[in-house]
């Protein structure tokens, strides 16, 4: 009220007071403040001695002064200078600088906040030095002295003010005498022309003050000096107000013309309660309307107008036109509270502001999932959900799952085409106890990843920092009733600010507080549940109105300057309406309802620092009304407090979603708002209602609140409205995606705000669409529904898709409101063509490009698919594709004519379910959604074809239909408006029926028919269009539709019709091209080309001549049958020419079945074409072969057969397998062969089975690999490929296959009649390869330089049983491998261990090879049973341990130090046939064992393992029987009883070490884990990341949680135990530690002994009630199809896992000291010393090992290479080798062989890691050893067989029957109970997915 006041005050004065400005030049009024106080206050009227003087610092908090007085509307401050202080001598030579600085800083300020200075030169004191010297003013000397200090001035502050007052007051100098006066005066002049010499031009004023009672002399000042206004100090004084009159018309008299600027006004006698001052004081002076007043000081007025809100006086009422001074909310409510139905419900046709942000919204537990992830602590959300309060006991865990897909929920906005999203940040998830202290940098590297995603995709971050999530920490100590809160929401605020501010510019500090307080605090029916609407939801509020002033502060001073932001508060609040406008007590209800719910926050904040005075004054009444039960106990705040919290917000947030009819009631003693209040609330029956008992439609009611919020809050200061929260929810059942409802609901919403803005004059910026999608609502769960987005959260994989109101909304984007949609003029890229095809001579037969096959089909397998990193070059052509037929729909729609697809389609039986295209996707009616999926790919071209039928229905120019024309008029516009190019095709197969019925493209007649269609297209589309392609995929016309007769027409006549209508074809389509040549590419400039389809096709045999022919022939008759016409010499190749002519004479025919072409038409089609668009998904291998004459046939022809390349994976067609290799093969053919054009790829995709709906991972691998091999043509081969077409856009009719699978990177729900589209994972996938241009390397990639520690452990490592042989030698005992490799079919090629590599009897040899390795470390195994025949000490077998001393002796001379394993798989056979591992008495025998090992070696070996894989000990030789002993049969417990035996017989043995040995040997000791690290199959996906942990934990963490942490992982135990407890069981499987066995493990390592190989992608599998491993697990895995294969089928290269897995070991097990004692690669088939394969891998995994030891500090003390030698690898025998070193066996000797990747393992021990090449050779490379190089015998490929079941079959072949073999015997054993179990178990041993290495 108070503001209003003041505000009425200069609305008087511009109405009657200010006529043409001259002081300003405008008509613009001058209010003006000042000057700052020595002690900053907001008022001070003293303008004199105790003006700020610049005699010290600027006091801080001036800044804020002066945005505080800019935002009340002052436009001049005033600053008094300080002649003593800036001359102390009085000598313009001698000035106080720092004075000067001060002073000039303090004008920039002003300026920089809207203000402009008022200078005045003199008011106070006078330098003592002259005063002194000269006296008063009747001294000439001081008034020259004063001008030379003028000039002074002006040169120092002329150029920073341009308003000056000479001296602010004559009076004393009146008093003085007549010749002071004179010397003031003529010093006046002289100031005066000075000034306006220096400063001549406009805008410029200087001035002189004196008291309005001194009016007397005005006639002699005019006359003597020249001034351009008059400043003039008036005082009032309440009591004499007469006075004041009189000096005014005195005033009057005396001024004339002269402007007067009222510099001060003195207020007296006036107490605070006496407000007729105002009134008075404004009658007095709209009295004189005669007065030129400029401007009037507001200070002595504000501070008195400060104090509190004023009652309106008498004065004031007087001035029935000021409304401004009536109550807001009656303002209002007479504005419109007479409208009509009619007047109200008028829709306004307008646009919105340019520049106007348009947003939609989301909450962080609403959507954000991942509970616990990354650290997050527990919210009140959380722990409410959790206790089973919401609908249908439904949690916030997963939500939306936004914490894994950023990436999607940012596709969504980019689709919405928003330009602004407002989500908020978890409190916990940043910090997550609610204090710094806590604080989890991977929660707020969530909100840098949302940050940035948004940013790169051009939308504006708008930040909540409190959504009603509160930390469950900070609750549990009161939460917002806890004042200690203040500082921790300050302390967190700081850290997003610092963190997140240079990206953000708009911050919310909270969202709809008031629900908090009322539904958290007084109500209880929100968390934290506190009902107390008497003390605690007051305290709520009190504390988070500090808390946001504390906020807005921590950001003013510290981050404002640099950041540049804006900081607000959202507020939430209905509109109020009286239940009967008649009755002005219900009237005041309903401005009370408003003040209890929106000026319980807005008023401290927007008004006064303090509570609204309704608020305040009700409170009090209840309190006297109601001794005996306080209703409400409201705080106070502070004075300090208040002018914290006053003003401290840029803009004001509103949340609205409703109205309520309130009426005047009392409430008694009732706590509450109402009760409170005296009021209560109500609804319309009329109104709409929505899923929600509290949103009920109101748009109207929008508009009255914004216009109540900018009287009442926003009049005087002038900050902008952002409306934050608009929207409804709809039920979660019925048809969810045509939700009309919200559409009417925004519609009408947002066209009140389009009113307030543009009738009303309110300062709306921003409207805020609440949601995004679908989320858990609160108490509802998710239940209702606010989402432009429904989110399905029946599916694991949280699919998006778009509601039909998020297309309304992007269309109210799309016209920035409801306005006219006027054209826009598109800015269409020309494509210049850069050269004329060159005639080419005729292909060879074989084609010189058969340089292709020789260059790349003998690739290696390694280098065809080493990955490759780099970009394309910029302005690659990244697009989408479409047909009309597959999903136009609309087959009848708006006259279009059928085509020959609609008529097969019609026919009963053609298609799959007879489904057809005459809806389809419905594109013709839904561009919209199709617009959508576009700009959400941010592709830049789009393919589409254009319906022949629905431009020309009949085909012909006659029967234009102008309703299809205008259908691709608006798609052409609006993909231009997105600046998408179009790319269109004129034909893709559907041909009109009316031209079928003529024939169709037999007809010669077509050709013509065909460029008049073509003509009209160019003619009604170039000007837009740019890339035009005449046909697609020619050869499938002519082949399926006219030879197979597959496709419409369905012609069968394989022998003629295919080559007729080919040759028709390409006739027509150069016709096409000429005319647009002709015609249009001058005014155009667009190109004109073809699509042809082609596989790859790569020869059976490279090396056979006539195989590569038959390759180089099924080219031309597929690829070259039209771009050998087009793109070479006008005719087919010579190849097809011969082959057909052949065939036709040997068929006993005249002539050749291949038509020919004139000279003209060669000429015609040589060059036809701007570029090449080519079609291709697949490779075929190929192999020459005589095909029959009868019947003629196109395809018999070509004397070939084809098959797949069955290498590679399949898809959902058969014949059409993933083979990505041959795209770059086929690139650098068409280089080679079409003479090196532009290439445009311009159909690749893959096919799924229309189950695979959103998470399509097999075509995420295929894009990657297919996209890649397009750029390695480009980046590596030199070929021109311009552009990458992705098919398809969306699933679609799928010809001959109907819908029953989709090539979409959308899917579509066909059976949903709004045929919701759905982007699956992979088209977030292909917008990331458009964003990065293709594939930089990523970090993971890149080798960094640098050395390990100075003592690093270099070593390699083998195991006795794979190396030793000697397998009965000197007394040894049989192992359980001796058995196992002596049982029939369980060996592969029925190898065995019996020799192995003789190191048994080769232990020179063996060190030497060390020796050349440059190893510091040599790890073996000790084997047991050679040392204890029968597993006991009973017999101690010496001659085996001489052995083992032989080899420790032969290394410590070598200065190599042992590193010995204890138990390395190979149990004595003995021990086994009493229980084995099984057996727990085993755990004492292996103590003694390793007693006996220590002993006897312990002196000299210091380094031990005591246990290696016990994963693979119990799970693959105890639970698949896949490795010794072999054991199957109890999957789901005996795995787990052997784990816990191995975990206590390793403790034992640890405990015995430290206790008896450590001492006296001084060795470490440990045990060795192994385990794959394992990815998320989709890392958008949390079920795919939950069953990744798992693979992880039931992997590493199934032995070292024990071991490190104690006891098994709580993972692990409860999965087990529920798991076993829901089959039936009594307990879980897993057994228990005891207490005592806890204490005993936990601990018993000196190091962490790792093995790592691969990484895997793991998702869930849900194997029901199964009882084994797997289905405890829960997880199936796969590999990326990226990551280079090995020898063994488990093992992909994929290096970046390994310092993941470290990383995990670091953090998971407290960083212990790791050694990593196995890491290699393995290989299989043809012998190869140069292994470069093996060296890359360890390059890459040891450069990763680096990484994590300098980069993330993982504390790496050594590494192995497995393995030192070529052995006999487990259970695939020697087929698999992962040796340094090649053994020769067909050698009886068995010599070792150094190969290549020796050179590089010891180069990098001789470096000690990596070198920085940037510093110069390093010494460490000089000394390398050079592989042995000694000719090796390898057996011819044919030759590689080996004996099974007394057959001779390949290796392949062999593996394949033996795992067959063996899992029949497995399902045999365990009978019909585990059938469902085994044959999964067969299926796993196919695949080979087990590690069985080491």
């Amino acid at each position: 009220m108070k503001y209003l006041l003041w505000v009425a005050f200069l609305f008087v004065f511009c109405l009657y007071g200010c006529r043409s400005s001259e002081v300003t030049g405008q008509d613009d009024f001058l209010l003006v403040a000042g000057p700052l106080a020595k002690q900053l206050v907001r008022s001070s009227g003293n303008t004199g001695k105790d003006a700020f003087d610049c005699s010290h610092p600027i006091p801080p908090g001036f800044k804020q002064n002066f945005e505080y007085l800019k935002n009340r509307g002052v436009t001049h401050f005033k600053v008094p200078l300080s002649w003593a202080q800036l001359l102390p001598t009085g000598l313009p030579s001698q000035p106080q600088q720092a004075v000067v600085t001060c002073y000039q800083t303090l004008l920039k300020q002003l300026l920089e906040v809207g203000l402009q200075p008022l200078v005045v030169l003199h008011g106070s004191t006078v330098p003592e030095t002259l005063r002194s010297r000269y006296g008063g003013w009747e001294s000439q000397e001081l008034v020259e002295m004063f001008q030379r200090y003028a000039e002074f001035a002006f040169e120092e502050f002329g150029a920073l003010a341009h308003s000056w007052v000479t001296l602010s007051d004559l009076d004393d100098v009146w008093h003085d005498g007549q010749p002071a006066l004179q010397n003031i005066l003529q010093l006046n002049k002289n100031i005066y022309q000075i000034y306006h010499q220096q400063f001549p031009g406009k805008g410029r004023h200087l001035s002189i003050g004196l008291r309005a009672s001194d009016a007397a002399i005005l006639p002699q000042i005019k006359g003597s000096s020249p001034m351009d206004f008059l400043s003039v100090h008036i005082e009032y004084n309440c009591a004499s107000a007469s006075n004041f009159a009189k000096e005014l018309s005195s005033l009057q008299m005396s001024s004339g013309d002269l402007p007067i600027l009222i510099y001060e006004v003195t207020v007296h006698g006036c107490p605070d309660s006496q407000y007729q001052l105002l009134g008075n004081f404004l009658q007095a002076l709209l009295n004189n309307n005669n007065l030129n007043i400029v401007g009037c000081d507001m200070m002595d007025m504000l501070g008195k107008l400060d104090m509190e809100d004023v009652p309106t006086s008498h004065g004031i009422s007087y001035y029935n036109r000021i409304k401004l001074f009536k109550n807001s909310y009656r303002n209002v409510w007479n504005k419109f509270g007479a409208q009509t139905i009619t007047e109200r419900d008028l829709f306004l046709n307008e646009s919105f502001p340019s520049g106007f942000q348009w947003a939609t919204s989301s909450e962080s537990f609403k959507v954000e999932g991942g509970w616990s992830e990354g650290g997050k602590g527990e919210t009140i959300w959380d722990r409410f959900g959790h206790d089973g309060l919401a609908f249908a006991n439904q949690t916030a865990d997963l939500a939306s799952d936004s914490y894994h897909k950023v990436d999607y929920d940012v596709y969504l906005l980019r689709g919405l085409h928003v330009n602004t999203y407002q989500f908020s940040i978890s409190w916990a998830r940043i910090f997550p106890s609610g204090h710094r202290g806590s604080q989890s940098e991977k929660g707020a590297l969530y909100y840098d990843k949302l940050i940035n995603a948004l940013i790169e995709s051009g939308i504006q971050p708008v930040v909540t920092l409190y959504h009603w999530d509160l930390p469950q920490t900070l609750q549990d100590y009161g939460g917002w009733t806890n004042t200690s809160i203040v500082e921790a929401f300050k302390d967190y605020t700081d850290f997003c600010f610092s963190r997140f501010g240079d990206r953000v510019k708009t911050w919310n500090t909270f969202s709809s507080p008031w629900v908090v307080s009322h539904a958290g605090y007084g109500t209880g029916e929100h968390p934290p549940a506190v009902k107390d609407y008497v003390v605690a939801s007051y305290q709520a509020t009190h504390n988070m109105l500090k808390s946001h002033a504390e906020a807005w502060h921590v950001y003013n001073d510290k981050y404002r300057k640099t950041q540049g932001g804006k900081v607000g508060i959202a507020l939430n609040s209905d509109w109020a309406e009286p239940m009967d406008p008649s009755r002005p007590e219900d009237i005041a209800a309903a401005d009370r309802y408003l003040q209890f719910m929106l000026g319980w926050f807005a008023h401290p904040i927007f008004v006064n620092g303090d509570y609204p005075p309704t608020l305040k004054t009700q409170i009090e009444q209840k309190m006297k009304e109601c001794p005996l039960s306080e209703p409400a106990s409201l705080p106070v705040f502070t004075a300090e407090e208040s002018q914290r919290i006053n003003g401290t917000a840029d803009f004001l947030g509103l949340n609205h979603y409703t109205s309520r009819l309130v009426n005047n009631n009392i409430g008694g003693c009732t706590p509450g708002p109402e009760g409170v209040g005296n009021f209560q609330a109500h609804v319309d029956p009329s109104w709409s209602s929505t899923a929600s008992d509290w949103i009920y439609s109101t748009p109207w009611g929008l508009r009255r609140l914004l216009n109540y919020i900018s009287l009442e809050y926003l009049n005087v200061i002038k900050l902008p409205i952002h409306i934050t929260g608009n929207g409804m929810p709809t039920e979660h059942t019925g048809d969810t995606l045509n939700d009309t409802g919200r559409i009417e609901y925004m519609k009408s919403y947002i066209n009140e705000a389009l009113k307030a803005i543009f009738i009303d004059g309110v300062d709306v910026q921003r409207f805020t669409v609440q949601s995004l999608m679908n989320g858990f609502e609160g108490e509802q769960g998710y239940s209702q529904r606010f989402g432009l987005h429904h989110v399905n959260f029946e599916d694991a994989n949280r699919p998006r898709t778009p509601k039909q109101s998020a297309y309304f909304y992007s269309q109210v984007i799309k016209q920035n409101g409801f306005g006219s949609h006027k054209g826009h003029a598109f800015k269409v890229s020309e494509m210049q063509l850069n050269r004329r095809p060159m005639a080419l001579s005729p292909s060879d037969v074989p084609s010189k490009s058969k340089v292709v096959w020789e260059e790349f089909s003998n690739q290696s397998k390694f280098q065809r698919k080493m990955y490759h990193y780099g970009t394309f070059p910029q302005g690659f052509s990244w697009g989408v594709s479409s047909s009309a037929y597959q999903i136009e729909g609309g087959w009848n729609a708006d006259e279009k004519g059928p085509s020959i697809w609609d008529a097969f389609t019609h026919k009963p039986g053609s298609i799959p379910a007879n489904a057809n295209g005459d809806v389809a996707c419905d594109s013709y009616h839904r561009l919209e959604e199709d617009f959508y999926m576009l700009r959400a790919l941010r592709v830049n071209s789009y393919r589409f074809s254009l319906s022949w039928s629905r431009i020309f229905p009949d085909g012909r120019l006659t029967s234009q239909n102008q309703k299809g024309v205008d259908y691709y008029n608006r798609l052409i516009d609006g993909l231009l408006a997105y600046n998408i190019t179009p790319m269109v095709t004129l034909y893709h197969w559907d041909l009109p029926q009316a031209l079928q019925d003529l024939g169709g493209w037999e007809n010669v007649e077509m050709i013509n028919i065909f460029n008049d269609f073509c003509d009209f297209c160019f003619a009604t589309f170039g000007d837009r269009v740019k890339f035009w392609m005449t046909f697609n995929q020619p050869h499938t016309i002519a082949w399926l539709g006219y030879g197979l007769g597959q496709i419409p027409p369905n012609v069968k006549n394989p022998g003629i019709a295919p080559y007729t209508v080919a040759h028709n074809l390409i006739k027509a389509h150069a016709k096409a091209y000429h005319t647009y040549d002709d015609k249009y590419r001058k005014s155009q400039s667009g190109l004109v080309s073809i699509v042809l389809n082609a596989d790859w096709i790569e020869p059976k045999d490279v090396n056979v001549p006539r195989e590569v022919l038959a390759a180089d022939r099924a080219l031309q008759f597929q690829l070259g049958w039209f771009a050998h016409p087009i793109f070479k010499n006008g005719d087919y190749p010579d190849a097809m020419k011969w082959q057909v002519g052949n065939k036709s004479e040997l068929q006993g025919l005249s002539e050749t079945r291949l038509p020919s072409f004139t000279e003209e038409e060669k000429t015609l089609i040589k060059g036809s074409a701007d570029m090449f668009c080519v079609n291709h998904y697949t490779t075929k291998i190929a192999r020459h072969a005589t095909l029959r004459l009868s019947p003629q046939s196109y395809e018999y022809d070509r004397d070939l057969s084809e098959a797949e390349e069955d290498d590679s994976p399949t898809t959902a067609i058969s014949n059409q397998r993933a083979v990505a290799w041959g795209l770059r093969r086929l690139l650098n053919w068409i280089k080679e062969e079409y003479g090196d054009p532009e290439v445009y790829i311009t159909e690749n995709g893959v096919a799924t089975e229309s189950k695979t709906t959103w998470d399509d991972s097999a075509r995420v691998f295929y894009y990657k690999t297919y996209i890649d091999e397009a750029l390695k043509a480009y980046d590596l081969d030199g070929v021109k490929v311009k552009g990458y077409i992705a098919t398809s856009l969306m699933d679609s009719f799928e010809w001959l296959n109907g819908y029953k699978l989709g090539f979409g990177l959308h899917h579509v729900d066909f059976t949903n009649p709004n045929l919701p589209r759905t982007p699956k994972y992979s088209a977030h996938f292909y917008y990331q390869v458009i964003k990065d241009n293709g594939f930089p390397t990523p970090d993971d990639e890149k080798n960094i330089h640098g050395h390990f520690r100075k003592d690093f452990i270099w070593s390699t490592a083998t195991a006795s049983y794979q190396i030793e042989g000697g397998w009965r030698a000197d007394g040894k005992g049989l192992s359980i491998w001796d058995k196992f490799a002596h049982t029939p079919l369980r060996v592969f090629n029925d190898d065995n261990g019996d020799i192995a590599c003789n190191s048994y009897n080769k232990v020179e040899e063996d060190v030497a090879i060390l020796k050349q390795l440059k190893v510091t470390h040599y790890r073996f195994s000790i084997s047991w049973p050679r040392v204890l025949p029968d597993g006991t000490t009973k017999h101690i077998n010496e001659a085996g341990l001489n052995y083992y001393h032989r080899l420790v002796d032969a290394l410590l001379a070598a200065n190599i130090q042992p590193h010995m394993t204890l138990y390395h798989w190979d149990l004595p056979q003995a021990l086994q046939d009493i229980g084995g591992w099984e057996n727990e008495t085993i755990i004492v025998k292996f103590r003694d064992y390793a007693d006996l090992i220590f002993s006897r070696l312990g002196h000299k070996v210091k380094f031990w393992i005591t246990i290696n894989e016990p994963y693979n000990i119990a799970n693959v030789g105890h639970g698949y029987g896949a490795a010794a002993p072999g054991i199957s049969f109890r999957p789901g417990t005996l795995p787990y009883i052997v784990g816990h035996n191995l975990l206590k017989a390793h403790a034992e043995a640890w405990h015995l070490y430290n206790d008896k040995y450590r001492a006296k040997q001084k060795g470490i000791i440990s045990i060795t884990i192994n385990s794959d690290w394992s990815e998320p199959r989709n890392p958008y996906k949390q079920e795919d990341i939950d069953a990744a942990r798992r693979v992880v934990q039931f992997y590493i963490g199934w032995f070292a949680h024990p071991v490190f942490n104690g006891d098994y992982s709580n993972m692990m135990k409860t999965i087990v135990r529920e798991r076993s407890l829901a089959a039936g069981l009594l307990k879980s499987r897993l057994p228990e530690f005891t207490p005592e066995e806890i204490k005993r493990i936990k601990g018993t390592y000196d190091y962490f002994g790792f093995n790592h190989y691969t990484t895997v992608l793991a998702f869930p599998v849900n194997y029901g009630n199964l009882q084994h491993y797997d289905a405890d697990r829960g997880a199936g895995t796969i590999a990326d199809r990226t990551w280079l294969d090995s020898g063994s089928s488990w093992l992909k290269v994929s290096p970046f896992g390994f310092r993941r897995i470290l990383n995990f070991i670091k953090e998971e097990y407290g960083n212990p000291i790791i050694i990593i004692t196995e890491n290699g690669m393995s290989e299989r088939g043809q012998i190869d010393l140069n292994d470069i394969h093996r060296s890359y891998y360890y390059e890459k995994y040891i450069n990763q090992a680096l990484k994590a030891y300098l980069l993330d500090n993982v504390d790496i003390r050594g590494y192995t290479a497995w393995s030192l030698m070529d052995n006999l690898e487990w259970a695939t025998g020697f087929s698999e080798r992962f040796g340094l070193f090649y053994v020769n066996h067909s050698d009886p000797k068995l010599p070792r062989l150094a190969k290549t990747s020796v050179t590089l393992y010891s180069t990098i021990i001789n470096c000690n890691g990596f070198p920085d090449p940037a510093l110069g050779p390093h010494e460490c490379l000089n000394t390398v050893p050079e592989a042995t190089s000694v000719p090796i015998t390898t057996p011819a490929p044919s030759d590689n067989t080996v004996s099974f079941l007394g057959m001779k079959l390949s290796t392949n072949d062999a593996e394949t029957g033996l795992i067959t073999t063996f899992a029949l015997l497995i399902v045999a054993a365990f009978g019909a109970i585990c059938t469902s179990f085994f044959l999964f178990k067969a299926k796993k041993l196919s695949k080979k997915n087990i590690q069985l290495n080491l």
